[in-house]
């Protein structure tokens, strides 16, 4: 038997059976790998390798990045933003049909890109919005369809640790070119939900906000300001080539904690709770991309990819096609793994396709990426579901039928952002990125 088909039937085979089984992602990916390693290497060489490749997987500068942006993301979520944001969202979005649908899906925006984190957002601007929207008279099945198709926009607006992560397992794109890049398909994204809400509430005749004053939008503004700002020093810098990715995440974690002391919204006794956040969800990730490590090895060892590829190209010769059936495949593992170990899996098998039709690796991250956001509003297993449901206090079953419509609107805005290069690599370009 060819040593790539025998090698992706075990590696595979057992990844899923453990993951049948509930054993945990990260664990399920080192141990496959393993297996599969001593299929084709002898003990003492798989077990050395292994090791290695784990070490080497996480001795990496651009990891320390993640892990700032994640605890700059715990302090923001504990920091007192989301109203502030929540009240710009409103000034933004509330003219419309509707205006409490659309506050909820820019305040996600806004939330998601500081917090960095889509359940964090679907949690935060959900427990506010839900009662708002109720109060109102929205049904609270659509309200939690719309945070929870939401939710995962602000992945694709830097600052993005997942997009660190990609930059990282595919060899070093361009962090600063990725961020630059994810800022139109984000906006989109977000735009996709907001047209669905707006014909929603046109035919329910959800109600208009009040106009606010001038004085009324102006406090809005400023107070929301200091929690901009982060973006704004953040990816300027970056893009301006006055701090690399790391030592942005730094001065990410400067400024949360000089935002928390203004807002006064931060004891002392919180910081601990903050810590130890930060410190699981960074064990988390580092297992991770270790593990994922060792599955690179095994597949580029195996040649796996290559086989892959082949079986693709084969398959079809059309650029359309053979894009098509990479979405499709990736919006299927989207249903039932997260973001984070599905980019880890995923990036080394289908880049190298990706390059081979033309595509930029900076276009294929953002497709990538796009594809996986989707993933996370969708059952088996979407965190965004679950905790966009539990918030809503809502079952999954009724939330289905208004969240087809907005995951129809995302497809759509997915096939876009994958057939038409512009709308990913417009700012790169204009910024000299590319």
């Amino acid at each position: 038997m060819d040593m790539a088909l025998q090698a992706s039937l075990i590696l595979f085979g057992v990844f899923f059976l453990l993951l049948a089984f509930g054993v945990p992602i990260s664990v399920g990916i080192g141990v496959s790998s393993f297996i599969t390693a001593l299929s084709v290497v002898p003990f003492d060489v798989a077990v050395f390798t292994a090791a290695q490749k784990m070490v080497q997987g996480i001795n990496s500068f651009a990891l320390l990045a993640v892990i700032f942006f994640i605890l700059s993301g715990s302090i923001m979520n504990n920091g007192g933003i989301a109203i502030r944001l929540i009240n710009l969202a409103k000034l933004i979005g509330g003219r419309l049909p509707g205006s409490l649908a659309h506050t909820n899906v820019v305040g996600n925006m806004l939330f998601g890109s500081i917090s960095g984190s889509a359940v964090a957002s679907a949690a935060a601007i959900g427990r506010v919005m839900g009662p708002l929207q109720a109060k109102e008279g929205y049904d609270r099945s659509y309200s939690a369809a719309v945070n929870i198709a939401s939710a995962p926009a602000g992945l694709l607006i830097p600052p993005s640790g997942v997009l660190i992560l990609y930059s990282l397992v595919s060899g070093g794109t361009s962090i600063s070119a990725l961020f630059m890049a994810g800022y139109l398909p984000g906006i989109l994204m977000g735009l996709a939900i907001m047209i669905v809400a707006y014909f929603i509430a046109k035919k329910q005749s959800y109600p208009v906000a009040e106009r606010p004053t001038f004085q009324q939008g102006l406090k809005v503004v400023l107070d929301a300001i200091p929690s901009l700002l982060l973006i704004v020093i953040v990816i300027g810098g970056i893009v301006a080539g006055i701090f690399t990715a790391t030592e942005g995440a730094a001065v990410a974690v400067l400024y949360s904690i000089i935002l928390a002391a203004v807002y006064r919204e931060i004891k002392l006794k919180d910081i601990p709770d903050i810590l130890r956040e930060t410190v699981v969800m960074t064990g988390i990730v580092l297992f991770l991309v270790g593990a994922s490590s060792i599955m690179s090895w095994v597949m580029a060892f195996t040649g796996i990819p290559t086989a892959i590829s082949d079986l693709l190209l084969q398959a079809s010769e059309n650029p359309i096609i053979i894009l098509l059936i990479m979405n499709i495949i990736l919006l299927i593992i989207g249903t039932f793994m997260d973001l984070t170990p599905a980019v880890l899996i995923f990036t080394p098998i289908f880049l190298p396709i990706a390059m081979q039709l033309g595509m930029d690796p900076v276009h294929f991250g953002i497709v990538l990426v796009f594809n996986l956001c989707i993933g996370i509003m969708t059952p088996p297993v979407g965190s965004a579901l679950f905790v966009g449901c539990s918030v809503a206090d809502v079952s999954i079953e009724s939330v289905l039928k208004p969240l087809t419509r907005m995951f129809i609107a995302l497809i759509i805005a997915l096939l876009l952002v994958t057939y038409i290069p512009w709308i990913s690599l417009a700012l790169p370009e204009l910024f000299g990125l590319l």
